[in-house]
């Protein structure tokens, strides 16, 4: 196996912005999930959508899908992508109990949007936690993480589940 490499490091260490500029474009999809574990009663509260400050699940899409438009603005070495598709998902599991967010986003470009899609997970997590918070101070935001991501270079990767 070939060994592997940190791509943001110059000769000396120091971080740089990864040159893609010899890469061919291609479509390159990436899927990432995160979960917010609440209590029953919060879960309940959410899905009612009689939260205090308003529709928890719609407003956590909108800033997922702005986030991901905004990573490299957030992520200093990510690049600016034209994405094509931000799609973002909250379900409820009363299993946890709580929300699986999950997030999909494509570009056709010369670098991969996990980064963007990761974003995109993160900050709809961060929302519904800012919504509930005066219901339950003990949410907790677990298992950020890419789910799946193909084109590149790299070609497909799955995560093991």
């Amino acid at each position: 196996m070939a060994e592997k490499t940190l791509t943001h490091l110059g000769q000396s260490g120091e971080a740089n912005m990864v040159d893609v500029s010899q890469k061919p474009a291609t479509e390159r999809i990436a899927l990432a999930e995160g979960k917010v574990v609440m209590r029953t009663e919060t879960l309940e509260l959410v899905l009612s959508g009689d939260a205090k400050k308003g529709d928890v699940l719609g407003t956590a899409r909108i800033a997922g899908i702005q986030a991901a438009k905004r990573t490299h603005e957030l992520i200093p070495l990510c690049h600016p992508l034209p994405v094509t598709k931000i799609e973002v998902a909250i379900e409820p599991d009363r299993k946890l109990p709580g929300l699986v967010v999950r997030a999909t986003v494509k570009v056709t470009g010369q670098t991969g949007v996990e980064m963007e899609a990761l974003t995109a997970v993160s900050i709809a997590c961060l929302t519904i936690y800012d919504m509930v918070k005066a219901a339950e101070r003990g949410v907790r935001i677990e298992g950020i993480r890419l789910l799946e991501k193909s084109g590149g270079a790299s070609g497909s990767w799955r995560a093991e589940r």
